[in-house]
């Protein structure tokens, strides 16, 4: 028999079986499942009695990253799934905001003083920055524009920015690049803004100059971008690619897979699961959509040798020829910051119609990799945290709270393996005025292999913002359904493939992208509460069998195991 070190020097289809097998023991251990009657034995349980895995589960522990319905989520998140950074005592740069001129008595702007703070810090490559319990006035953003650096309050209930100003007033208005009269601040920036400062020097130019810019990884036209390499074809779920020259990268370098969609739209269709659905369904007319590609998904690189390059997690898609496969550059991404222990609070305003969000919007990622926040609460604003553009990221411990908002999670503009953990959504505190919207958890624009995990949302929805994301979970999360989701029809299907919703306690019994498995092609619908349906009613976007599964309807508290990426991310550990 092979040795585990010579298993692993094969190759991919080691590696595979080795997690297989991880993934059985891991299943086992936290259902007390293992052979031998020993689990048993030491609980006094009955073979007839303990808790069981949902068959889906096993089916995914015996192909974790080519399971049809189930995605390998199991690395999403601050480096690859890691725990956040723990604070350490005297380790580096530390910058205190009382020494750079900040008031805790809301009494005058430190926002000037805070800003100064994270820039000498960022001058040092990289520290921390200290806000003391208090509260601060800010009439400005609050800007992270470099690496490695943290901003870090006394805690969530002790250090309070109170916000006094909008993105409309401390920017400008920004349009949006579909047209119409929409406002952009209706999901994009935020009063805390995590984003390289070069970007957001770019992206800050174009809106005064009201040329509404792309968002995302590349650059203000989507072409600011050159290429590494070209890639062999690959299998979903391979981490080892094959390319034509490996001289430009290296071990640690992050890079941009880049993946163009062809004239047929089989790129599309693959996101979608394939089959007579997808290749049936009509795409040219999704130009909202269609605008969406090429998918571009950034990663880092572990390993190269000679023309073998080993990703940090596994491919998202197969990579095909005829998609004209590269890894590129990308816009020089924030790595490594953070946002720790303070409250925002917005000044109170009544929330602003459907689209028309002025902009008093809470933190957001943009363009940041292997970034986070945790113990964070946002009050009183338009749009809570955003994900934009921005992947392999942590929220933790994070609330949104106060007078109501539109979107109180966003996720678009290709985010990609984010963990939004811990999370809570209060009701609101007074009535939804007249034309506002409510969202919820939104996901869009092809953003793919995202978590919401262990979530308490009093209000909202699961909204699948069309756009067609795919591989997205969300597990483990009581929710009070009122919502709706949104989305345009041309930005094209609510759901691609491999989508799941795995534990969900629906309070007040209303569907509405809860059930999902007669609406999402190649879906898992696992331990949803018993739902019926409301005044937004759905249909499947493809035609034909959407290859979909649904277990324990109704019963949510039967599902083993409870949290789909706690138990992903525990056999990760093991392997």
């Amino acid at each position: 028999m092979a040795t585990k070190a010579n298993q692993a020097a094969n190759g991919d289809i080691s590696r595979r079986g080795l997690l297989g097998s991880a993934v059985a023991v891991a299943a086992a251990a936290a259902t007390g499942t293992l052979g031998g009657g020993t689990a048993l034995a030491a609980t006094g349980a009955t073979a007839d009695s303990r808790p069981q895995p949902t068959p889906l589960w096993r089916e995914f522990a015996a192909a974790p990253f080519t399971h049809p319905q189930i995605p390998f989520i199991g690395r999403a998140g601050y480096r690859g799934g890691s725990a956040l950074p723990r604070p350490r005592s005297g380790h580096g740069f530390t910058a205190d905001v009382l020494d750079y001129g900040a008031a805790p008595d809301n009494s005058a702007d430190a926002a000037p003083a805070i800003n100064r703070a994270i820039a000498a810090a960022g001058q040092r490559g990289g520290g921390t920055v200290i806000i003391p319990e208090g509260t601060y006035r800010i009439d400005d953003i609050i800007r992270i524009g470099h690496s490695n650096v943290v901003v870090r309050g006394a805690g969530s209930g002790r250090t309070t920015l109170h916000a006094t100003k909008n993105l409309t007033e401390l920017i400008g208005v920004y349009g949006s690049r579909y047209g119409g009269d929409k406002s952009s601040w209706s999901w994009a920036g935020g009063l805390i803004w995590l984003c390289p400062e070069a970007r957001w020097t770019s992206l800050t130019d174009a809106i005064k100059a009201k040329a509404w810019p792309f968002e995302g990884w590349t650059g203000n036209r989507r072409d600011e971008w050159q290429t590494l390499t070209t890639v062999a074809p690959a299998r979903l779920g391979d981490r080892t690619i094959t390319v034509d020259d490996a001289g430009r990268l290296k071990r640690g370098a992050l890079v941009l897979l880049r993946l163009a969609d062809d004239s047929a739209h089989t790129l599309l269709e693959h996101m979608a699961g394939g089959g007579a659905g997808p290749e049936a369904y009509y795409w040219d007319d999704k130009t909202k959509l269609t605008s969406y590609v090429p998918y571009e998904w950034p990663v880092r690189i572990t390993a190269v040798h000679g023309r073998r390059v080993t990703l940090e997690r596994p491919l998202p898609l197969d990579v095909r020829p005829e998609w004209d496969p590269r890894l590129t550059t990308l816009a020089a991404p924030l790595t490594g910051s953070g946002v720790e222990g303070l409250t925002l609070e917005a000044v109170e305003t009544p929330q602003s119609p459907h689209l028309l969000d002025k902009g008093y919007n809470g933190v957001a990622f943009q363009c940041a990799y292997d970034c986070w926040a945790d113990d964070i609460t946002v009050r009183h604003v338009d749009n809570g945290f955003g994900l934009i553009g921005a992947s392999a990221c942590t929220l933790r411990r994070t609330k949104v709270a106060g007078r109501g908002s539109h979107h109180p999670y966003y996720c678009r503009e290709g985010s990609h393996d984010n963990l939004i953990e811990d999370f809570t959504i209060e009701q609101r505190t007074v009535p939804a005025p007249a034309g506002t919207q409510l969202h919820g958890i939104n996901v869009e624009g092809l953003s793919s292999y995202n978590v919401w995990s262990r979530g308490v949302m009093e209000m909202g929805t699961f909204d699948s913002h069309r756009g067609m994301p795919f591989a997205n979970v969300r597990t483990d999360i009581t929710v009070n359904n009122n919502g709706r989701h949104g989305g345009d029809a041309s930005a094209g299907p609510l759901f691609g493939a491999r989508f799941t919703h795995w534990n969900i306690r629906v309070t007040n019994g209303r569907a509405g992208l809860m059930r999902i498995d007669g609406l999402a092609p190649y879906s898992a619908t696992v331990g949803v509460s018993e739902v019926t349906e409301f005044d937004q009613i759905d249909v499947p976007d493809f035609t034909g069998d959407l290859h979909t599964r649904l277990e324990a309807y109704g019963t949510p508290e039967a599902v083993r195991p409870r949290n789909l990426h706690d138990a992903q991310r525990e056999f990760v550990h093991r392997d």
